[in-house]
């Protein structure tokens, strides 16, 4: 009977075992360090409001092991970085650079802002000239 109760317990164990156990890199407390920072500087492509850091999402999780991966390996930051980029674009970066192709995502809410204020504006101004009138 107690055979039994082990060998159900070890079935338990194994069959609630996360599959990916163990496939984590290894990496030290600098390496560690490093990473968090980069996750902190890359957008997950799946929430897009959230940094990898933040983000629950699988992808984000996947992302987070590759770049320990990466560093692991000895990449810099910058070799992971222009790797993400790659594959995924500007668009994983927390902030894009600044170059012809990002320059409405920069400027846009600035010029919107800017408009809103003329209009207001003007639509002040017209309505004083008329409160004189009366």
């Amino acid at each position: 009977m107690r055979r039994l109760a082990a060998i159900f317990c070890a079935m338990f164990f194994f069959a609630y075992m996360p599959a990916n156990a163990g496939t984590e890199p290894s990496v030290t407390p600098q390496q560690e360090a490093r990473a968090v920072a980069l996750q902190k500087e890359l957008r997950c492509v799946v929430c897009q409001g959230e940094s990898l850091d933040e983000s629950n999402a699988p992808l984000a999780a996947d992302l987070r092991r590759l770049i320990r991966a990466r560093i692991a390996a000895g990449d810099s930051d910058e070799a992971v970085k222009n790797y993400l980029v790659t594959r995924y674009g500007d668009f994983i970066l927390m902030q894009p650079p600044l170059v012809p192709g990002t320059y409405a995502l920069w400027f846009g809410p600035l010029a919107v802002l800017l408009v809103g204020a003329g209009i207001v504006a003007f639509v002040v101004a017209k309505n004083r000239g008329k409160a004189a009138d009366i």
